[in-house]
């Protein structure tokens, strides 16, 4: 997601956009709609090139999503591969008056349910910033920032993203499509089979259990291992 949705964010969301982005290729975020829908209708048609081309162009997404909702690279990985599977599977039901990316983010929202589901224990395991989809895009300090203040953001970043983990799956999902993503929450509630009503209910209880989850955590830094 580039920072230039960032200004467009409710309170609360501008805080949680930086502390997770993951930078896509400037390509991926200037591809005309016209291209993209002549690429979804030659792929549905079955050009094969065509859709390796669409792949190319959403599988950033979908990586940095499944890794946000999953937690690590090998669950993001098997997620990712079974959602353009299914993208391929469905593409000739897909409407040109549909969004594409809310479409891909409703397959991509199913497919890491069905995942967690099956592995129970993900949501337990230490989430890492540096085995991204675009590796070190969120380790490199921007031109601004020192060493200390480089090394303050990451662990920040890491130790939200370890709150995040810890949500359940629906308010990580709302979260991670509302505040990372930046989608509506008229959108989210669509991609969710839910209202926005729920949504925002969702949303709110994510941010306040991040929030004690931070401050419990750095209270136990200050009181020390042997407190």
């Amino acid at each position: 997601m580039g920072s230039r949705k960032f200004a467009q964010m409710p309170s609360g969301a501008h805080e949680m956009a930086l502390a997770v982005e993951i930078l896509l290729p400037v390509n991926a975020l200037t591809q005309t709609q016209t291209s993209l829908t002549l690429l979804i209708e030659r792929a549905a048609a079955g050009d094969t090139a065509a859709f390796e081309q669409l792949m190319i162009h959403s599988q950033q997404r979908v990586m940095a999503m499944t890794w946000r909702m999953l937690g690590n690279e090998a669950d993001a990985r098997d997620a990712s591969q079974e959602v353009f599977l299914r993208v391929y599977k469905y593409l000739r039901r897909f409407r040109q008056d549909q969004d594409f990316f809310a479409w891909l983010y409703t397959i991509t929202v199913n497919v890491c349910r069905d995942l967690g589901k099956k592995r129970q224990h993900h949501s337990d395991r230490f989430i890492s910033l540096t085995g991204g989809t675009d590796e070190g895009a969120s380790s490199v300090p921007s031109v601004q920032e020192g060493p200390e203040e480089a090394l303050l953001h990451t662990q920040r970043r890491e130790l939200i993203l370890r709150a995040m983990a810890t949500l359940p799956d629906k308010e990580r999902a709302s979260i991670v499509l509302r505040d990372v993503e930046g989608l509506a929450t008229d959108e989210v509630a669509r991609i969710m089979k839910s209202s926005s009503t729920t949504v925002r209910s969702q949303i709110s209880s994510a941010r306040k259990k991040i929030k004690i989850y931070c401050e419990q955590y750095l209270r136990r830094k200050e009181r020390g291992p042997s407190q």
